[in-house]
């Protein structure tokens, strides 16, 4: 699975970087065929400070998208992961079906 990380108009800590990592390697638990994951981190409105996270994951026949805005890109992030996780279920659940 090949992570991107992109940081739009500012530059990511290692931290930050390091917790996306870790993040986006758990949903290789829910699905194998993950080829790739792109997270785009921004800022939505600077003078609010909304940060914003979105989530492409490419599987075979399918792209799936997630994006969330908070104050912090930690919280973005992560609750991107769940609705992706979410995903990722539905979509093994309609294999299994057929």
């Amino acid at each position: 699975m090949k992570i991107n990380i992109t940081a739009r108009k500012f530059k990511a800590r290692e931290t930050l970087k390091d917790f996306i990592k870790d993040e986006i390697s758990s949903l290789e638990r829910f699905s194998d065929d993950i080829i790739e994951v792109d997270v785009i981190l921004s800022f939505q409105n600077q003078k609010e400070n909304i940060k914003s996270a979105e989530i492409i994951v490419r599987i075979p026949e399918h792209t799936l998208t997630a994006t969330e805005d908070g104050e912090e890109f930690e919280y973005s992030v992560r609750k991107c992961t769940e609705k992706m996780i979410s995903q990722l279920k539905k979509i093994k659940t309609k294999k299994i079906k057929h």
